[in-house]
């Protein structure tokens, strides 16, 4: 194999000395978009379009007790009228404690409580995405931070050996791996997949309140004016593994 899986740029964070920014340029600047209902087969061991479950069959882990309780106040709000398992939720609670300060959304039939299903009368989808709509603001500010995030994702890496106390965060995507163990006995997933490299803007742009939301706004900026003339220039950007076809051939 010749030339590089990925292309990366750094960034040193213009507010916070201590924290640099590996941003991944094959990532950020694929057509990689969101085909929940339209395509995507799940998380499933087997692929699953039908069920619409996309990747909430395992629940969303809450990054920390204000991300909980930021949801769990918001559920005692939304309308019944766009949750299909409001009153279980209420009932119940929205979330469950999988092992000590790790908690995530509780599940209902086999998916988290918040995803309405296929025979619900507002069809297949997030209840709090639908109260986002709904209310006119962006979904970021009612759902839990992986969710939002997703298929994004900022890992943090902290060299104590090195001493200098700098922090090192790597803005790429949310790979398989990312799910842990669990990850490799999905039957499907949507980085790895052509048919999810659809959009019609370049990742950077579709998900660009996230990233505002992730990084800063002046980070933010000079990223994206980095992105903007890597897309112009030749050599175009280091292409998602995703959308490179594989070509064996047989030597000799």
């Amino acid at each position: 194999m010749t030339g590089p899986i990925r292309e990366w740029v750094v960034l040193g964070d213009p507010k916070r000395k201590k924290h640099v920014y590996h941003f991944d340029v094959t990532y950020l600047t694929s057509s990689h978009v969101c085909i929940f209902g339209r395509g995507c087969q799940g998380v499933l061991t087997e692929p699953a379009a039908e069920q619409s479950q996309g990747c909430c069959s395992y629940g969303a882990h809450f990054s920390d007790k204000k991300d909980r309780r930021k949801i769990e106040k918001l559920a005692k709000d939304i309308d019944p009228e766009i949750w299909q398992f409001a009153k279980q939720g209420r009932k119940k609670g929205i979330a469950v404690e999988e092992s000590k300060d790790d908690w995530r959304t509780r599940l209902v039939q086999g998916a988290c409580i918040f995803l309405n299903r296929p025979d619900f009368h507002l069809g297949a989808g997030c209840a709090l995405h639908v109260h986002a709509m709904r209310e006119g603001v962006h979904h970021s500010t009612v759902k839990p931070e992986v969710c939002w995030q997703v298929p994004l994702r900022n890992i943090e890496d902290y060299d104590e050996d090195a001493g200098d106390g700098v922090v090192h965060h790597r803005i790429t995507e949310f790979a398989r791996h990312g799910w842990g163990e669990g990850g490799e006995e999905f039957a499907w997933w949507c980085t790895e997949a052509p048919e999810a490299f659809s959009g019609s803007r370049p990742v950077y742009r579709e998900m660009e309140p996230e990233l505002r939301l992730m990084v800063g706004d002046e980070l933010f900026e000079a990223v994206a004016a980095y992105l903007d003339a890597r897309m112009a220039a030749a050599p175009t950007p280091v292409l998602h593994p995703a959308t490179v076809p594989v070509t064996l051939t047989r030597k000799g």
